[in-house]
C-alpha cells in the first residue's frame, strides 16, 4: 500500500500522478503500461478535484494506492486483481454525484468531465464517508489477466487504455445536462 498527504493545490494535484505513477513502476506497472496511463487519468482527476473542490484552507488531500487480490478474501474467485485509487479531501458537504448521477455538460462547457473520465477508466467507483472529518472518492483498475506487473517492451507501442471494441454495457449511460455550465462544481 501506498499512502501519501499533498497540499490541496495545483502544485500537489500534479506530484500526485507523478508520484502515482512513479510508485506503479516501483511496483512492476512500467510507465506507458496500459495500467499505468489508465491510473494516471484517474489519479490527475481525483487530485485535482480534491485540490479544487474539497479544499479546506490549511489541509491537505490524501492519496492512497493499494492492489488486491479478492481470490484470498472473496467467495467470487472470478473478481480480477484490482488497482484500488483513493483520494481523500476533508471537505463534506460538496460531494461529487454518484456513479448513476453523472451527466454530460452541454457541449460548449470547458468543466464537467472529470468524473466521466473517471468512470471511464474504473470498473467501479464510489464516494464514501471519511471516518473523521470530509470523503473518499475511490476507483478500481481492473488488472488485466496475465498483465499482472508485466507491460510492453521498451520501445513497443502502447496500447490504449480502453480498448475500442471494448464491452460498454457494463458502464453508465450518460444524459445530457439540461441546464448551462455550473459556475462551479465538480469536474
Amino acid at each position: 500500500m501506498f499512502t501519501q498527504r499533498f497540499s490541496a493545490t495545483r502544485l500537489g494535484a500534479r506530484l500526485a500522478r507523478h508520484l502515482a505513477v512513479h510508485r506503479l513502476d516501483l511496483w512492476g506497472f512500467p510507465y506507458g503500461g496500459e495500467l499505468s496511463d489508465a491510473a494516471a487519468a484517474v489519479v490527475a482527476e481525483l487530485a485535482a478535484n480534491a485540490a479544487t473542490h474539497g479544499r479546506v484552507p490549511g489541509r491537505d488531500f490524501e492519496l492512497r494506492l493499494a492492489t488486491l487480490s479478492y481470490a484470498d478474501v472473496d467467495t467470487d474467485a472470478a473478481r480480477p486483481a484490482t488497482l484500488r485509487i483513493e483520494v481523500a479531501d476533508t471537505r463534506t458537504e460538496k460531494r461529487p454525484p454518484s456513479p448513476g448521477a453523472l451527466v454530460l455538460p452541454p457541449p460548449d462547457c470547458e468543466t464537467g468531465r472529470g468524473l466521466l473520465l473517471v468512470a471511464a477508466f474504473a470498473a467501479r467507483w464510489e464516494v464514501v464517508d471519511r471516518m473523521s472529518v470530509g470523503k473518499v472518492v475511490r476507483a478500481e483498475l481492473d488488472i488485466p489477466a496475465g498483465r499482472r506487473k508485466r507491460g510492453r517492451p521498451r520501445g513497443a507501442a502502447a496500447t490504449p487504455a480502453i480498448p475500442e471494441d471494448a464491452d460498454r454495457a457494463d458502464r453508465p449511460r450518460l444524459r445530457p445536462r439540461p441546464e448551462q455550465c455550473p459556475e462551479s462544481g465538480n469536474t
